[in-house]
């Protein structure tokens, strides 16, 4: 009897995390595809270029690059150490790396449909404010010396995660953006990034609906709100945003992985702000913090987790302030958490045609030759790749 009991909830638990998945992959698909449009055409050597200092005009120029190159966590944080070591400023770098998993368009996607468009307003609102409470921390505290000896790390070259995806540049240039994009170039580079951008981020979907499935049905909404204050009003609001970031250290989970669980806690009782600095935190999790500390020596990585965390809590709080007084804050907790079903509706509909055009840039993808490519995407290349066309 136990034993299918736990047969039961496990079940429970799959239907919850299939339902998440069928109501979002129409979405995933679209931003992934809008984002390898955006990467075919966006070149990771004129973003080196671009961000020479920590000037206002180099960070906003980091801010809008980060968020055209769409990344999964790890590939960003590779990304970012990539430009550094090739001139970047340190500070432009880390915006960039902010804005490539906090500014772009399937995250905004996802999270307006699990949990509505006032949270996806208030990412893209946020973000922003996070790159720049992390320039004022970065220029009040961060000494030269620091940066010298993450400088000295950095060019050791040691080994993260998605090492080779980052330095892959398949970007093409000559005419205009749009014949660049028509082109049979451009159709190739969309998608190679389309591809590769699926296979850097399967495991974090995958575990984030896994996760987010298990604690929907498994733990109860009264646990969650003793863990959120849920019934203390104002210090609920000032305890979420602090609690947030915590929770999504030791989740292990990132990138748009995280926006499920987001939405579980939410329905739980963490707060508007609480939720904003959760999937703000993809960037402290332990496995990236490890990173941290093999690609700058942990020095830097305590001073990157500090500086990180209190600018997520204040952008949170801030937003949370500005959103409460704007009337913006949902009246009611119904992020969208279903079980498993299919039906003939607009979703499935939508998933049909989308799952249509993925099934094109996959094929374009293996015909020209892009297979041998994911090999090379967990280890350093020290350059450019391109193939067929």
């Amino acid at each position: 009897m136990e034993s299918l009991s736990i047969v039961t909830s496990i079940g429970d638990a799959l239907r919850v995390s299939f339902g998440m998945f069928w109501e979002i992959l129409w979405a995933l698909i679209l931003g992934f595809a809008l984002s390898g449009a955006v990467q075919a055409v966006v070149s990771k050597g004129e973003m080196r270029r671009l961000l020479p200092d920590d000037s206002a005009r180099a960070l906003a120029i980091a801010t809008g690059l980060g968020a055209a190159s769409s990344s999964c966590s790890y590939a960003a944080v590779a990304l970012a150490r990539s430009l550094f070591r090739r001139g970047a400023d340190f500070t432009a770098a880390i915006a960039f790396e902010f804005a490539s998993t906090n500014l772009v368009i399937e995250l905004g996607i996802i999270m307006w449909l699990l949990l509505g468009w006032q949270f996806a307003l208030a990412e893209f609102v946020g973000g922003p404010v996070m790159i720049i409470l992390i320039a004022l921390l970065f220029r009040a505290f961060l000494t030269q010396r620091l940066v010298d000896e993450a400088r000295t790390q950095a060019d050791r070259g040691l080994v993260g995660s998605m090492e080779g995806h980052a330095e892959m540049d398949m970007s093409i240039s000559g005419g205009t953006l749009w014949q660049r994009l028509c082109s049979p170039q451009g159709l190739t580079a969309t998608s190679n990034y389309f591809v590769m951008d699926w296979v850097a981020i399967w495991k974090d979907i995958l575990g984030g609906l896994l996760i987010a499935g298990a604690l929907a049905a498994w733990v109860p909404n009264h646990v969650w709100q003793s863990l959120f204050l849920a019934h203390h009003g104002t210090v609920a609001k000032l305890w979420g945003p602090l609690v947030g970031p915590l929770v999504a250290i030791i989740s292990f989970v990132c990138s748009i992985g995280n926006v499920p669980l987001a939405a579980v806690l939410w329905n739980g009782g963490i707060s508007f702000g609480g939720v904003i600095a959760f999937i703000f935190a993809d960037l402290i999790i332990l496995p990236i913090l490890d990173i941290y500390r093999r690609y700058y020596g942990p020095r830097m990585t305590i001073f990157l987790l500090v500086t990180f965390y209190t600018a997520m809590v204040g952008a949170a709080l801030l937003v949370e302030l500005v959103f409460s007084a704007a009337g913006l804050v949902p009246s009611t907790r119904s992020a969208h958490i279903t079980e498993a079903s299919v039906a003939l509706n607009y979703t499935t509909i939508l998933n049909i045609i989308f799952l249509g055009l993925a099934a094109v840039l996959v094929g374009r993808f293996v015909k020209t030759g892009g297979l041998p490519m994911l090999r090379m995407m967990d280890t350093p290349s020290g350059g450019a790749h391109s193939h067929g066309t």
